[in-house]
């Protein structure tokens, strides 16, 4: 099949499908502008004093919090970005009343911003901080604002993103809750992801429904599990769901 025989069918399977789940990594939002960690051209590939995966690292935010944040409000500001194509008719599948879940990997919080409302955050998000000390929340136009080295609360506590960063465990509640949704849908489609984070990666085994797709550019370790397999844009194929 050509990949336009492919969105035809995935369009099937949507219809026939009324408990729908998807998961998506960081190619959902790379078509709104938001650099993709691990592509040719991501954050992973770039130069700096540190790479990033030691500056995105809990050790790092405790040892140097101003490097940290000199990064981190230079490189993980989604406030500027918008919603895509995919975004947009995710929300219109969930208020469809198909899709019942979004399990993100992304931190940008452009699910939402397009109207969904049931998005199960892997990692976090930008746009909620808590100060270290007393918990008060802080929004993200406050901390990528904050003119500050380190953003602090009125009490004086240093406030932190409410980010995963590397050595720091997943939210038990949101994997729990990510696990649940994936074990009862019907059908599990997946976007833009590589698949090579554990243990997020690890979700798709408790898939037991009846359609397994995976939407990438390039191919997945996991491919051989699916009904059906798209090597295209994510935009490419929403634009095209019905």
């Amino acid at each position: 099949m050509n990949n336009e025989e492919k969105i035809s069918k995935l369009n099937s399977m949507i219809s026939e499908c009324n408990n729908i789940v998807f998961f998506g990594g960081a190619g959902v939002s790379t078509e709104s502008g938001i650099p993709d960690f691990r592509s040719k051209d991501g954050l992973y590939n770039m130069k700096y004093d540190y790479p990033p995966e030691e500056i995105l690292s809990h050790t790092f935010f405790i040892e140097n919090t101003s490097e940290f944040y000199r990064f981190y409000k230079d490189k993980m500001n989604s406030l500027k970005y918008e919603p895509n194509i995919t975004h947009y008719k995710l929300a219109e599948l969930e208020n469809s009343g198909k899709l019942k879940a979004i399990i993100t990997q992304n931190i940008d919080g452009l699910h939402q911003k397009a109207g969904s409302k049931n998005v199960l955050e892997l990692h976090g998000s930008v746009l909620r901080n808590f100060c270290t000390r007393c918990n008060k929340f802080y929004d993200g136009e406050f901390l990528f604002n904050s003119k500050a080295d380190i953003p602090k609360c009125e009490c004086g506590g240093i406030i932190k993103p409410d980010v995963v960063l590397y050595e720091e465990g997943l939210d038990d509640n949101i994997y729990t809750n990510s696990l649940k949704a994936i074990s009862n849908c019907d059908m599990l489609i997946i976007g833009g992801t590589s698949l090579t984070v554990y243990p997020a990666s690890y979700l798709i085994n408790y898939f037991k429904g009846k359609h397994l797709v995976l939407i990438n550019k390039s191919p997945t370790s996991m491919d051989y599990k699916a009904d059906l397999v798209i090597n295209d844009s994510l935009g490419n194929v929403f634009s095209k769901i019905d």
